[in-house]
C-alpha cells in the first residue's frame, strides 16, 4: 500500500507499507526509473515530503518491532541518508504520522499524540509544538505562520464526516 509520495523535478518519490525502498518515477510518463533508493534500517515508512531548497527528503519510519522509529533524511542527488531525527520518551512517531514542509520548516502531525510539531530542516531544533483538537490527521504550515489541518468527526449519529480548519497558533501553539 502506498504510504506517501512527492515530487521534485519531474522525479515522483513513493514510499510503501512495510518496505525500506523508496521507488521513482518519471512523472511524464508515470513509469518506474531504473535506480530506487534503498534506505538501510527503514522499516515501516508512513509519509514522505521534499524539500526543494536542499534537495532532501524527509520519510518518517514507524514500526513497533523494532528498537528505532523517526525521521530519515535522504539526499535526492547522491541518495545517501541518515537517521534525521529520533523519537523521545514525550513523542513517539506512529503509522499515523504525517509530514509536510514549508520553507525549511518540517511539519510533524500525530494522531496518536494529538500535537503539531515544527522542526528547522537545518538543524532539527524543535521550533514549536501546537496541541491538536481531538482526530486531526495532518497538518500544513501557511505562508501566514498558522496550520491548517484535516480532521475528522466522529458523531455517532451521523457517518464520518471530514473537514479542514485553519488553526491560529496564537490560541493552540506554544513557543519553545
Amino acid at each position: 500500500m502506498v504510504r506517501g509520495v512527492t515530487v521534485l523535478d519531474n522525479i515522483m518519490y513513493v514510499v510503501c507499507d512495510r518496505s525500506s525502498t523508496i521507488r521513482l518515477y518519471n512523472t511524464d510518463t508515470c513509469s518506474p526509473l531504473d535506480a530506487d533508493i534503498h534506505v538501510e534500517g527503514m522499516t515501516n515508512p508512513c509519509d514522505i515530503v521534499v524539500c526543494r531548497d536542499d534537495r532532501q527528503l524527509y520519510v518518517a519510519d514507524s514500526d513497533s518491532c523494532t528498537d528505532w522509529s523517526g525521521i530519515w533524511r535522504v539526499s535526492c542527488d547522491d541518495h545517501s541518508y541518515v537517521k534525521w531525527l529520533t523519537e523521545s520518551t514525550t513523542y513517539v512517531f506512529t503509522t499515523e504520522t504525517t509530514l509536510s514542509l514549508t520553507s525549511r520548516r518540517l511539519v510533524v502531525t500525530s494522531l496518536l499524540s494529538r500535537r503539531l510539531r515544527q522542526y528547522s530542516t537545518t538543524d532539527r531544533q524543535l521550533l514549536r509544538v501546537v496541541k491538536l483538537p481531538q482526530y486531526v490527521w495532518h497538518g500544513v504550515e501557511t505562508t501566514r505562520g498558522t496550520f491548517v489541518v484535516v480532521h475528522y468527526d466522529t458523531s455517532h449519529d451521523q457517518p464520518l464526516q471530514w473537514a479542514v480548519s485553519e488553526l491560529l497558533t496564537v490560541i493552540f501553539a506554544s513557543k519553545l
